[in-house]
């Protein structure tokens, strides 16, 4: 499930490893630094644009690298200001970055707060019964760089349309890792990901504002708890039995609610943080009050925040979701119970927003596109 690419994404190195590099070749070390200066403050297209560089530098970085893996296909906005956009990869993969804007009283969009959803895999092997992204199954890992390089694009983006991003290294507040695909299905890429954002040399973005969200794999939950780098955690549960949850998360057979909520315990106690419990809310499957009260108590003994999603429509699934009322009272009786509870609004319902569906229409549209003719000799 690995793409090889002709040469690795320069976005992929960390410090070390790109000084590493540049004295094995006989470069002069530090020139790592302003290599890593290129990439993230100034966010270069091309190597040319790397002035401080001698000729020779940049043309063994051009033969080595990979400086732009992904490119840019297209975006598409809603009116509730959330922006999706559709990168290419090196194979032609697609995949799916989101811009979720939440507009402050008192300011404009351009100073909203801004949450970026980035992707870890071309598609998925979880087969939730609810998600877009599995239903073709996996088609392959994102490296490093590929993950990296979302953010890259992100920033360009707002680079071009916003005062805050120019004046700021990066001009959003909070990143979630729970696009298309199981972050912990490709940890190391992940974590290395993770860790060139955060790192000073990077894009200097604080782990306490990087979510990474999780099916729930319990032995990489339990791995993910002895790293240094100290992000949050958001599980998919969407059930709160196991009678409820395997109908919908094939996941809960091999790690049951009995193996997973230890686990979640075990995260939460090693790093002091409070984990984050995701609820996708779909009509006549989990929007019971009795899943309610489940919910409840799991939420609660964990010391847990609840997140509910009234479930985004997916082309081809057969779900749908509760009414408004419905939602309220499933709410309430968390809230009643002493739970921690946001009931989210929709957004991006307009554009395809949950994860997958853009990339799987613009992927159909190519496939039924009529060839292009043979150029005559």
């Amino acid at each position: 499930m690995a793409f090889t690419p002709a040469k690795p994404s320069l976005h992929g190195e960390t410090l070390d490893s790109l000084t590493a590099l540049l004295t094995q070749h006989g470069h002069p070390a530090f020139r790592a630094r302003q290599i890593m200066e290129w990439l993230y403050k100034k966010r270069v297209r091309t190597w040319a644009e790397m002035t401080n560089l001698s000729v020779p530098l940049r043309t063994w970085l051009a033969d080595t690298f990979d400086l732009e893996p992904t490119a840019f296909v297209l975006t598409k906005q809603s009116e509730d200001v959330t922006d999706k956009l559709l990168l290419e990869l090196g194979d032609k993969s697609l995949i799916e970055t989101v811009i979720i804007r939440a507009p402050q009283l008192g300011v404009g969009q351009e100073n909203s707060r801004k949450t970026i959803c980035i992707s870890t895999q071309v598609g998925c092997a979880m087969g939730c019964r609810f998600c877009a992204s599995g239903l073709d199954g996996l088609k392959r890992n994102l490296s490093a760089g590929e993950i990296v390089h979302q953010l890259i694009q992100v920033c360009r983006q707002e680079d071009d349309r916003t005062p805050r991003a120019r004046a700021e290294l990066v001009s959003f507040d909070n990143l979630v890792v729970m696009g298309m695909g199981e972050p912990l299905h490709n940890y190391d890429a992940i974590m290395r990901a993770l860790t060139i954002l955060n790192a000073e040399w990077g894009l200097g973005f604080g782990a306490r504002r990087i979510t990474l969200s999780t099916s729930g794999l319990v032995p990489k939950i339990k791995q993910l708890a002895d790293e240094p780098l100290g992000l949050r955690l958001a599980i998919s549960l969407h059930g709160a039995t196991d009678e409820v949850r395997e109908q919908i998360m094939p996941v809960n057979k091999k790690w049951p609610l009995a193996e997973l909520l230890p686990a979640v315990r075990e995260f939460s106690e090693k790093r002091g943080r409070m984990v984050t419990l995701e609820f996708i809310l779909i009509e006549e499957l989990n929007d019971s009050l009795d899943q309610a009260e489940k919910l409840r108590d799991i939420a609660f003994d964990l010391h847990a925040h609840v997140n509910l999603i009234p479930y985004n429509t997916v082309e081809g699934l057969p779900w749908k979701r509760p009414s408004l009322a419905r939602q309220e009272k499933f709410a309430r009786i968390l809230f009643d119970g002493g739970v921690s509870v946001t009931l989210r609004r929709e957004k991006g319902h307009a554009i395809d927003a949950a994860c997958g569906q853009l990339r799987l229409k613009t992927e159909k549209a190519r496939e039924a596109a009529p060839a292009s003719p043979p150029v005559p000799g």
